[in-house]
């Protein structure tokens, strides 16, 4: 099934993207996730998110790279499909899939402005090599109000607990 999606640009076309809306002047801020199962705390967090910038780029990790994080039996959802449903969204200008679990070559190809990340992470949790590579190319960290009770594992569970009634 393809699902276009005039959002969703390879790390190539990404940058080459940036550096023109750089010359244009525009702020990027940019997020990072998995994005499973698009939820109530997502679409909250990734509003807030887009309204400290001009732009919101979500890079998401690759299926390969959710598995390695998150085990075998996820993702739920393809990249093509996550990626789809995050490009649907106004919020959102643009979607990149990484492939590595981390995004430290990403940070310093993309140099955003901003970075969020949801209020459950602080500076210490954050990755370390990651957060060292926002430093490096001056991006400025901001970590987000976080939505208690919405997750993807939450509602995983929610179905499963459904699905035995």
């Amino acid at each position: 099934m393809h699902l276009p999606n005039p959002k969703w640009l390879s790390l190539d076309d990404a940058i080459v993207e940036r550096q023109r809306q750089r010359d244009a002047g525009h702020t990027m801020v940019m997020t990072n996730g998995c994005f499973d199962l698009l939820h109530v705390g997502h679409i909250s967090y990734l509003k807030a998110s887009r309204d400290l910038g001009d732009q919101l780029w979500v890079l998401i990790n690759s299926d390969e790279s959710v598995r390695a994080l998150k085990g075998p039996t996820r993702p739920i959802e393809s990249e093509a499909e996550r990626a789809y449903c995050l490009g649907a969204l106004s919020c959102v200008d643009y979607v990149v899939v990484f492939n590595n679990p981390r995004l430290v070559t990403e940070i310093k190809q993309l140099q955003p402005d901003i970075y969020t990340k949801a209020g459950d992470y602080t500076l210490d949790t954050l990755h370390q090599g990651e957060r060292a590579a926002f430093e490096a190319v001056g991006t400025q960290i901001q970590f987000l109000p976080f939505l208690e009770g919405f997750s993807t594992t939450k509602m995983i569970e929610k179905i499963h607990k459904a699905g035995s009634l």
